[in-house]
């Protein structure tokens, strides 16, 4: 018998509007819910599998269709082809009013806290790190766990309003993200006790994608998740 479930749940915008949030929710909930954000691909096979993980640990993981307000639905596999879709796709989304994307994030985070009992956490990859970081600034998780979220260096100036504890992964080698800039998140919370910026030092970009075979880093995914976990059972689950 299947130990999560599946469904697709329509969010209201600020403006009106809705979009949709594909939730997996565990078989044996721990009462914790998860907001887990995409990369430029789309909510796929990559994204639906790290909720399917962390649903069988007993969390509701809602995940948002982030692109909804330039095209919806987007599930784009991770090959040669579809880097150049998803490019595009990022150049039209990034011209959009960071407000108003940020105001969609908090009405996807508002509706989880509404489905769990308990404490809710942003997590995200590549984008969906930067978003994560985002929401973390503007709508007060519990926690936020960003993957080489790309351009937060960028946005450091907003570093003092997060103020829930904090998990930051980046490769020390990634093309994308120079070290330099994770160095940069690392001293811009240097004074944080509850906040961590892990470099994983020989591994490159999307490290912790198995699905794309040009970025994946399965020893560095087998370091990063671990940490993870424990990071999110020690901010969002109650101590025994």
């Amino acid at each position: 018998m299947p130990t999560t479930a599946t469904t697709t749940d329509l969010v209201r915008a600020p403006d009106g509007d809705t979009f949709t949030v594909t939730y997996v929710r565990p078989g044996t909930p721990n009462g914790a819910g998860i907001l887990l954000l995409q990369e430029i691909f789309g909510v796929g096979e990559f994204l639906l599998a790290k909720a399917e993980d962390l649903a069988e640990l007993g969390y509701v993981v809602a995940c948002p269709d982030v692109f909804w307000r330039i095209e919806r639905g987007v599930a784009l596999p991770h090959d040669e082809a579809s880097m150049g879709i998803a490019f595009g796709l990022m150049e039209r989304f990034a011209a959009l009013d960071a407000d108003v994307i940020a105001a969609d994030l908090a009405a996807a985070l508002h509706h989880l806290q509404g489905q769990v009992m308990g404490r809710v956490g942003v997590m995200g990859y590549c984008l969906g790190g930067r978003l994560a970081y985002e929401v973390a600034v503007t709508a007060e998780p519990d926690a936020c766990v960003s993957y080489y979220g790309s351009g937060i260096a960028d946005r450091l100036d907003d570093a003092p309003r997060v103020t829930c504890p904090a998990l930051f992964h980046f490769g020390g080698t990634d093309p994308f993200i120079p070290v330099e800039q994770a160095r940069a998140v690392a001293d811009a919370f240097a004074s944080r006790d509850d906040v961590e910026v892990v470099v994983h030092e020989q591994a490159g970009h999307a490290f912790e994608n198995l699905f794309a075979p040009t970025f994946a880093d399965p020893a560095a995914s087998a370091e990063s998740w671990p940490r993870t976990i424990a990071f999110l059972e020690r901010t969002l689950l109650p101590s025994s």
